[in-house]
């Protein structure tokens, strides 16, 4: 629902969490004698027409206090910490529900002073608990124009926001992704005059805030903003480089602006892989239903190439050809050095860094399928080193292409990644997986009892290369694996 002004059709508040809790806060605010303010992202979400994710509720003081007591009255409940050494504040979770509490900020002694020491004036509104129930407009404590900014769709920051707290710089390009406004030009002013405090944040708080953007399609832009007012560099310097390092003929764009292009195709080829791929795009699409999946390919997208700067070099004598040998693997190296910064979780890094450093194999093949058929080798080794993330790679590759409108790409790039696609998941289906999940034709006990092998490095080499053979049809059953590592050990011998 798009807000303008008018919220006599949207349901009270109380309509949003359980009756129960709300009973619950009236009685801590009559026993405690104290004004409970329902505030902050409650109150914008609500006038936007939304679920609110939270119930913030801000109070003059004691809001660890009125935490522990709404535990205790509901008889269940998980208590966390939120504060800092200038901010009291804790949460409450409960059936599913976050109640989060904050006391007056900065000493502030009225409801109004303590909004002015908000993020954004959209985020600066408060209803005392009392009012909740009827939610009429005359019980909206709104000091900054809030409201006007819902309708206006803008984000204004309050005064002394990021001087208070670099990282609502950040949470203002998270915003911008999350409801779709645009920055104010005081809030940009405001951005480019704080920007390198944004690294006194905690690495953990930055990532937070960098993958709930990423979680959002439009990140491209968002990014783009971000380099224009310097705050991107200041939290992910290795893109800056990439700035006017220009590339060959695939290409038309320089390296930082195409990895943008990328990160805004991919939302593309994300919302609509049949549009992209063929016979086989219902396993993009099911291998695109996670969130998380979809934030980690924006990721690679948009740090892919990461490695071109470092590996940027030219031709000699009368080849003057730029190339960047290996920015794939450089990619990764430098990659991983910026999850270990930002605290990123081992297993997103992981996903990230894996996509980074095989971006360029469906490429590869597709130039090799140009000459010549594939090997049923080349298809298992990029289905194994690929394993489960095969779809993403090539949403990846996809989105890269389209990315690249040089003078010198191959026509037919997209139809042919397509096509190649379609090639591996046929290979997969018909000899690939079993061979690499069904039931080993030989175990490590065939081994040494059969063959009076050792234990050893030998093991791995006899059962990859039993598998190559598997997929190449040269063996299909028990029988013929054995006669297979006969003549496999004789060979050995001879050499």
């Amino acid at each position: 629902m798009q807000y303008t002004g008018d919220h006599s059709s949207i349901p009270p508040i109380t309509t949003f969490f359980p009756q129960r809790l709300w009973d619950v806060l009236y009685r801590i605010s009559e026993k405690s004698d104290l004004t409970l303010y329902v505030s902050g992202g409650t109150v914008r979400d609500w006038l936007l027409g939304r679920k609110p994710a939270d119930l913030d509720i801000t109070v003059q003081s004691d809001a660890v206090v009125c935490c522990r007591q709404l535990i205790s009255l509901l008889g269940s409940g998980a208590f966390v910490m939120l504060g800092t050494d200038s901010e009291e504040a804790a949460r409450v979770v409960w059936q599913g529900c976050h109640i989060d509490f904050s006391s007056f900020r900065k000493g502030a002694l009225t409801i109004q002073e303590e909004l002015h020491h908000r993020d954004f004036t959209i985020n600066s509104m408060a209803i005392p608990l009392q009012s909740v129930e009827s939610g009429t407009h005359s019980s909206i404590i709104d000091p900054l124009d809030g409201r006007k900014a819902l309708a206006e769709k803008y984000l204004y920051c309050c005064p002394d926001a990021f001087a208070d707290d670099p990282l609502r710089m950040l949470r203002a390009y998270r915003l911008q992704s999350e409801l779709g406004f645009s920055l104010s030009k005081s809030s940009v002013e405001e951005i480019e005059k704080h920007r390198k405090s944004i690294n006194r944040c905690a690495a953990e708080r930055i990532l937070h805030e960098l993958e709930r953007i990423m979680l959002c399609s439009g990140a491209a832009k968002v990014c783009e903003d971000m380099a224009t007012t310097g705050l991107l560099w200041c939290i992910l310097p290795e893109l800056e480089d990439g700035v006017g390092v220009d590339q060959p003929g695939y290409h038309h764009e320089d390296v930082f602006n195409h990895s943008l292009l990328a990160l805004s195709y991919i939302d593309r080829v994300m919302q609509e892989p049949a549009v992209y791929f063929r016979e086989y795009a219902a396993i993009i699409a099911e291998y695109l239903q996670s969130a998380r999946t979809r934030k980690n390919l924006r990721l690679a997208a948009l740090f892919h190439d990461l490695g071109k700067p470092a590996t940027r070099s030219s031709g000699k004598l009368l080849e003057k050809r730029i190339t960047f040998y290996n920015h794939d693997r450089t990619g990764k190296e430098i990659f991983e050095k910026i999850a270990v910064r930002l605290r990123m979780s081992r297993a997103d890094a992981d996903f990230v860094g894996k996509s980074i450093e095989m971006h360029m194999h469906p490429f590869h093949l597709s130039n090799v399928r140009r000459k010549e058929q594939l090997s049923r080798r080349a298809l298992l080794r990029i289905c194994k080193k690929a394993g489960d993330e095969l779809p993403g790679l090539f949403v990846v590759a996809m989105a890269d292409s389209l990315a690249g409108q040089g003078v010198d790409k191959p026509e037919y790039m997209e139809e042919e990644l397509a096509s190649l696609f379609d090639e591996i998941i046929e290979a997969k289906r018909q000899y690939i997986d079993q061979a690499i999940h069904g039931k080993r034709l030989l175990t490590g006990y065939d081994l040494i009892e059969i063959f009076k092998l050792q234990p050893g490095p030998l093991f791995r080499r006899i059962f990859s290369d039993l598998e190559i053979a598997q997929v190449e049809g040269e063996v299909m059953s028990r029988e013929g694996a054995l006669v297979w590592l006969r003549q496999y050990l004789d060979r050995r011998r001879k050499k």
